[in-house]
């Protein structure tokens, strides 16, 4: 991987916390989402459900957005230093943990060890995972080639859209990656290319701080809110697929709302004093917006998972929930989530310096043992 440094005059160090906060706000939708279960198949009919969907299904793309984003400004970043192949290590062993996790959940619904297979199912964090792996490689070898980057980024982005509605023509193995279905919730298409914009927008931010990032931001807005209004016609250019799906219509929506939803935040941030001390609120949505993993696992594992083989919330209240017991459990498990993410951030803390430490203890060791025969 090339290290060669940018031009330092090109290279922003702005704080972007909007993004973590985009992420945080993300984790709090998707708990809202699936907790739906909870509700009685009456009310998960009604309109006021079909008004949550509507909000709730921003929740992917700004996972998937922030992923790419995140791999982007580090690599800018560690451009400018010289750092590219310690950052692309942390990168590869954060994909790998993504993998690790989302495995562990599918060993959690399906019998992984009878029938393998499962293990290839793509959901949302396989899917992450993936796309972290195929952005990585290209944001760091054109790390240090901003413009070069953010544009590359920005044509693969609009091209895997473009493509999106023809992978439901593919057959056979590789409709996993491009077709949605029980067996693939979460195909790399369309969501390959939300991943694609958060390079373009993290390596703006990360050349050009936060007056790039606004402008990105923008352009993004007005392209994604056009193609909203184009779905008929983008419908018309290809055969019969899932307009809600794959159509480039529905993820221009999608990606045009996150974009706002970032700028807001981005906004908020902007006007904070630098050297202010975060509020409550602040730092409960940080919590999520830096433990995404552990809260995915945590609140899945909460909600559907039967700890011991007796409770889970979906075993005692699924279906049969009014919308008052619906929001109170809500609450509930978000209050879970976050203690049990706090936890693991403070065990991780002390666990991974002490393992660092015994790592280099035996490597040590091995140097000045003797040599064998």
């Amino acid at each position: 991987m090339t290290s060669t440094p940018a031009s330092p005059l090109v290279i922003s160090r702005d704080r972007v916390r909007a993004i973590d906060w985009l992420r945080g706000i993300a984790v709090l939708f998707m708990v809202q989402t699936h907790t739906l279960a909870l509700l009685t198949p009456e009310l998960r009919q009604s309109e006021w459900v079909a008004r949550l969907l509507r909000v709730d299904g921003l929740v992917a793309p700004a996972f998937i957005f922030s992923a790419g984003f995140a791999t982007a400004l580090m690599m800018v970043r560690s451009a400018a230093s010289g750092t590219v192949r310690t950052r692309v290590h942390r990168n590869l062993r954060r994909a790998g943990e993504v993998l690790a996790v989302a495995t562990l959940v599918n060993w959690a619904w399906f019998p992984l060890l009878r029938e393998p297979v499962w293990i290839l199912r793509m959901d949302i964090l396989q899917c992450v995972g993936l796309c972290l792996l195929i952005v990585l490689p290209v944001a760091a070898l054109l790390s240090a080639r901003p413009r070069i980057l953010s544009t590359g980024a920005f044509i693969l982005a609009m091209l895997t859209f473009a493509v999106s509605p023809l992978g439901e023509q593919v057959d056979g193995p590789w409709a996993t990656l491009t077709e949605k279905s029980t067996f693939a919730p979460f195909p790399l298409l369309p969501w390959l290319g939300y991943a694609w914009l958060g390079v373009f927008a993290g390596t703006v931010a990360g050349a050009w701080g936060r007056a790039g990032l606004i402008k990105a931001l923008l352009v993004l807005m007005g392209l994604g809110f056009t193609g909203a209004v184009l779905g008929d016609f983008l419908y018309g250019l290809y055969p019969p697929h899932r307009f809600f799906v794959a159509n480039p219509s529905n993820a221009a929506a999608r990606f045009g709302w996150v974009s706002t939803v970032l700028l807001a935040l981005t906004w908020l941030e902007a006007r904070m004093p630098a050297d202010a001390a975060p509020s409550r609120l602040r730092r409960f949505v940080e919590v999520f917006g830096t433990s995404s993993l552990s809260a995915y696992f945590f609140h899945e594992m909460l909600l559907f998972y039967r700890l011991g083989g007796v409770f889970s919330f979906q075993r005692f209240f699924g279906d049969r929930s009014g919308w008052l017991q619906y929001w109170v459990l809500t609450a509930v498990i978000i209050g879970l989530t976050f203690v049990l993410c706090v936890a693991v951030d403070r065990l991780e803390r002390v666990v991974r310096p002490a393992l660092r430490s015994l790592a280099e203890r035996v490597f040590r060791q091995g140097q000045h043992a003797p040599a064998g025969p």
